[in-house]
């Protein structure tokens, strides 16, 4: 089934999780903010709002109003 179309936030999700393990972005570091995404992995920022959710909801960040988005955990 790996040749199936897959959604883009997905494929930004993976990517953003594949670098979290790798420890290109450690635990305690800071996701670039949503506009800086579109610019870096050229996505809409629809497709970064659903990647960052998507990346919480696989508990590898956590989001605080105002502050940003944080590394919580590294994928092992």
């Amino acid at each position: 089934m790996s040749g199936l179309p897959q959604y883009e936030y997905m494929k930004l999700a993976d990517r953003i999780a594949a670098e979290i393990a790798s420890g290109k972005l450690p635990a305690g570091a800071a996701l670039p903010g949503e506009r800086a995404m579109t610019e870096i992995y050229g996505v809409s920022i629809g497709t970064v709002r659903r990647a960052v959710r998507e990346l919480r909801e696989r508990g590898l960040v956590a989001t605080l109003p105002a502050k940003g988005t944080f590394v919580v955990a590294s994928e092992e």
